[in-house]
């Protein structure tokens, strides 16, 4: 079989090598194991970006390189309307090529794959819809087009769309879905630490405003304040860098916050296993998975009411919701520091949900899709 993936997410050529983001390269392994051949319909980067990335160990069968389109400015947006009809008519060329096309949006790329493979309706689709399904949620125009096409049976054919979460009135179309990052061998029961010492929270992912480290470490400032001893280990890089180093500067938290940067699997696993929060206060995110990842290490998850969190979460009995209220958010948290009780029930809760979610409950799902 001849797997065609269109996906936003670039290759990137370095040293006669293909690499990839690491959490995307490793679900690609996944894909490999079943599938013969693997071509792309993607951009095209020489340099990572600051970009956690590692080697694609396989061969790939052919690259459709895509242009990648920047809508910063009147100028790009204008040059963007010839890049897409570019992008477009590469991609016809490419679906027509393949046995089966997944297609990964939300994404610039995403979308224009989503209106390509309109014109394709026998051909076998899956889409996995990284993002926010959530039909309530605020969300870019660009985004809820993504979501119609893929939704409507009329439109989008012979085809499964992988979502995070459980909603309400979805199409045929739609499928429950999830991430894994851990294996069978790797579950544990995690004894953490007494909370009557330092209380250890770690926050992983991009340094960026829409991950919102600053209101991390504003909350864990908060309940410093309030004669907590909190350690905040940061994981991860970023433009907001900058500005959580000038505050932990001003605020003199040099003793409690450390910034460790992007590291590999191996630490974060480590660092998970020490702590007793995880903490994600994002604006937007479709299956997080440093709250899945915290959660199987018996991390208790600090995170907001997005996408399928609440329901990873069952509500807040396996975590705490944030409500984006300072005072708010260190009451809830400071009420669980002085009921050691509570957050053992609510660790050991998030750690037995997350540990359903191992790689081979994910490998077995993607080979069962690839067989339709």
């Amino acid at each position: 079989m001849k797997l065609l993936i269109i996906s936003t997410a670039p290759l990137i050529y370095k040293d006669n090598k293909v690499f990839a983001y690491g959490p995307y390269t490793s679900e690609l392994i996944v894909y490999k194991k079943y599938i013969e051949k693997i071509s792309f319909a993607c951009p095209v980067w020489t340099s990572d970006k600051e970009l956690l990335v590692s080697e694609i160990p396989f061969s790939i069968e052919n690259h459709y390189k895509l242009i990648d389109s920047n809508l910063n400015s009147f100028t790009n947006i204008f040059k963007s309307f010839f890049q897409s009809i570019y992008n477009l008519m590469i991609l016809f060329k490419a679906i027509k090529d393949a046995d089966h096309v997944h297609l990964r949006c939300p994404g610039n790329v995403g979308l224009i794959g989503s209106f390509a493979q309109i014109f394709f309706p026998s051909k076998i689709k899956t889409a996995k819809y990284a993002g926010n399904w959530d039909p309530k949620s605020n969300q870019p125009w660009t985004y809820k087009l993504q979501k119609y096409i893929l939704s409507n049976t009329f439109l989008t054919k012979n085809i499964q769309v992988l979502v995070y979460g459980e909603w309400p009135g979805q199409s045929k179309n739609i499928k429950s879905f999830f991430t894994a990052t851990y294996y069978e061998s790797e579950k544990k029961i995690v004894s953490k630490p007494a909370l009557s010492t330092f209380v250890n929270f770690i926050f992983t992912g991009s340094l960026v405003k829409g991950k919102n480290p600053l209101y991390a470490l504003r909350l864990v400032n908060e309940l410093i304040k309030s004669g907590n001893n909190i350690v905040l280990n940061m994981y991860g890089e970023g433009i907001e860098r900058k500005i959580l180093e000038d505050y932990i500067t001003t605020n003199s938290l040099e003793q409690n916050v450390f910034l460790h940067g992007n590291q590999k699997k191996e630490i974060l696993k480590l660092a998970y296993e020490k702590s007793h929060f995880v903490i994600l206060p994002s604006k937007s995110e479709g299956w997080p998975k440093t709250i899945a990842e915290g959660m199987f290490l018996g991390c208790v998850p600090v995170a907001t009411k997005i996408s399928c969190v609440p329901f990873m979460l069952d509500h807040g009995k396996r975590g705490i919701l944030l409500e984006m209220d300072l005072e708010k958010d260190r009451i809830q948290i400071q009420n669980l520091l002085s009921n050691p009780n509570d957050f053992l029930i609510k660790s050991e809760l998030a750690q037995n949900w997350s540990q359903k979610y191992t790689m081979e409950v994910f490998e077995t799902e993607i080979k069962n899709l690839l067989k339709k």
